[in-house]
């Protein structure tokens, strides 16, 4: 597990509940309390702990039968140069990120084409709501949780069985999907539905989205977005509105608000800016989208 904060501590306690031998490249003082007393998880129904190999040195693991890689989207760079210690022959990497991601047709080019490739690519969505509660500790606010890989194009993914059985023994939900840019599309509607509006509340979605007006708002951001995935060949229209409304009763804050209070680099770009590129370069219009992202760069960039 290639950074174990919340999505990553979570992932990596329960592919190692399932029976996996678990390795975590992770730093400071979230990586001394799991070589102390290992990995804790938190749910509303339990509590469990398990021992975990860590290290901030991905050379010092060596190389994995497979690689799930979990930082936000501005470490990814940096990553690059340490991912190859961890890969044999024929290890996989999931990249399990929020946002279009790196290896998208519409991304920019980089470093992770050169240091990983598509060949070994998986592409990954999880879907928790979860927090670092203290160092080696892990919230996770809902019982639903779910990982999903699939390969970069539309097909099958054996590659991706053995990891999500893991995870199922773990008491985790794992799903291998044939169409993992669908599935990328229907969780990055969530994301910019209530992800700007939030940035702007800096409060949960609980009490953000508790008036009717703000509802309507991500509402029609989620339409926009629809719009912009049906460009791309994606229709994700079914359950759309109620998945999203849903979501937003959590008394939970988007992991984009949590960095931004926290003082760490966000996945703005890859969330807001990387749909908003290609919604104009298919002739989208997104007004509503426009405004909040401009005003949620204004109230977390320039405070």
């Amino acid at each position: 597990m290639f950074g174990a904060g919340a999505i990553g501590g979570h992932l990596a306690a329960r592919l190692a509940r399932g029976g996996a031998e678990v390795s975590v490249v992770a730093r400071g003082a979230h990586l001394a309390a799991m070589r102390e007393r290992g990995l804790t998880v938190e749910t509303p129904e339990e509590r469990f702990t398990v021992p975990v190999r860590a290290s901030d040195d991905p050379a010092a693991l060596g190389p994995q039968d497979a690689v799930l890689v979990t930082v936000k989207t501005p470490a990814l760079e940096a990553a690059a140069a340490q991912i190859p210690s961890l890969l044999g022959p024929d290890t996989p990497v999931a990249f399990v990120l929020n946002g279009i991601p790196w290896w998208h047709e519409a991304s920019p080019p980089h470093r992770l084409h050169e240091a990983v490739g598509l060949g070994r690519t998986l592409g990954g969505v999880v879907w928790s709501a979860c927090t670092v509660e203290e160092p080696g500790t892990i919230r996770v606010q809902t019982a639903a949780n779910r990982l999903i890989l699939g390969e970069t194009q539309p097909g099958p993914s054996e590659r991706a069985a053995p990891i999500l059985s893991a995870l199922e023994a773990g008491g985790m939900s794992g799903v291998a999907s044939k169409d993992i840019r669908r599935d990328i599309w229907l969780k990055l509607l969530n994301n910019l539905s209530n992800g700007p509006i939030c940035l702007l509340s800096r409060a949960d979605m609980r009490t953000t989205f508790s008036d009717p007006a703000v509802r309507e708002a991500a509402l029609s951001v989620l339409r926009e977005g629809l719009a912009i995935a049906a460009a791309e060949g994606h229709d994700v229209s079914k359950g759309a509105e109620e998945r999203a409304m849903r979501s937003v009763t959590l008394p939970h804050k988007p992991s984009i608000l949590q960095d931004v209070e926290a003082g760490r680099p966000t996945e703005f770009a890859t969330l807001f800016e990387a749909p908003l590129a290609i919604a104009r370069a298919r002739g989208v219009p997104t007004p509503t989208l426009d405004l909040l992202v401009a005003l949620a760069r204004v109230a977390s960039f320039q405070r």
